[in-house]
């Protein structure tokens, strides 16, 4: 993947330097009762796993049922851009503005219009409209105010904790991320929260498996697209095939020690995750990833 000297997005705020976003705020239960979504979710049940001895699919379990009220919180002072000598910043905002491109496209194709979203870097903790976001949770989309946020501590998880390195498997999960951004667009993140409290937990866990696998559809959707800009090679879409592979749910049941247990999958299996990000990455075409009319998954 080549990235150097592509134009960086403007869309980025840098909140490393304040110092934790303000303390605890709204904690897990207020950013996951405001729909913060995307990989955070699994990343919240690997690291309390680690850290508390939990096992990480009882914290799955019981984050995924929501509920919990939105807690509205702003960031104070004007937002801040990155250095320009900052590597790791220069990347996600190479990826993030060749997204902004992509669905810019997509979505004139259409007839529609694109609003691209932020991406805010922090460390520890930071505030959202979503409730308090914290480093634990790994990347995560608020759509509350229509941010992707990422501690880039993260990127040292993905290779050294979950087995996913590589600047593509990086780049899998910004695009993941605005996957989710382009369903708020779109109007279905907002069907989804409706029917959480009209359905079953199964069946609402059901529902939460088609988001997740769509947005992987969208990102391979983006990297079709990319191919050129970025001069994607093979070795790059098995980094983030990789990827994809080590956060599927059976995969995380198994290395916790559990049987596989489908009915609680919140994210898909391992296949499903590859699956779908592999169709939008064939087609290049947004009407490839319906998830939730498929037949199969």
């Amino acid at each position: 993947m080549k990235w150097e000297g592509n134009r960086e997005s403007d869309n980025v705020e840098d909140r490393r330097d304040e110092g934790g976003g303000g303390g605890g705020g709204g904690g897990l239960g207020g950013m996951l009762g405001g729909r913060g979504i995307g990989v955070g979710t699994i990343v919240v049940a690997l690291v309390g796993g680690w850290i508390f001895g939990i096992n990480p699919m009882t914290i799955l379990s019981a984050l995924s049922g929501g509920g919990a009220p939105t807690e509205v919180v702003q960031q104070q002072g004007p937002a801040k851009a990155p250095p320009a000598n900052d590597r790791e910043a220069k990347f996600v905002s190479t990826v993030l503005a060749d997204t902004e491109d992509v669905w810019n496209t997509q979505f004139k194709k259409g007839g529609g219009t694109y609003r691209s979203p932020k991406l805010v870097l922090f460390r520890g903790a930071t505030p959202t409209s979503c409730g308090q976001g914290q480093s634990a949770m790994g990347p995560f989309y608020c759509p509350a105010d229509q941010k992707v946020y990422i501690d880039l501590g993260f990127y040292e998880t993905l290779k050294n904790k979950l087995g996913a390195p590589g600047d593509f498997a990086q780049a899998y999960v910004i695009a993941h991320e605005v996957g989710h951004h382009v369903q708020n667009v779109l109007g279905i993140s907002a069907k989804m929260d409706q029917m959480r409290s009209r359905v079953s937990q199964t069946e609402y866990n059901a529902m939460s498996v088609k988001l997740e696998l769509q947005a992987d559809c969208f990102a391979g959707v983006w990297a079709f697209h990319a191919q050129s800009a970025f001069q994607i090679q093979p070795g790059d879409i098995d980094e983030a095939m990789n990827a994809a592979a080590k956060i599927g749910d059976d995969a995380l049941q198994r290395s916790s020690g559990r049987s596989v247990v489908p009915e609680s999958f919140t994210h898909g299996s391992s296949a499903q995750r590859q699956r779908w990000f592999s169709n939008g990455f064939k087609s290049g075409d947004i009407k490839a990833c319906d998830t939730f009319g498929a037949g199969r998954l």
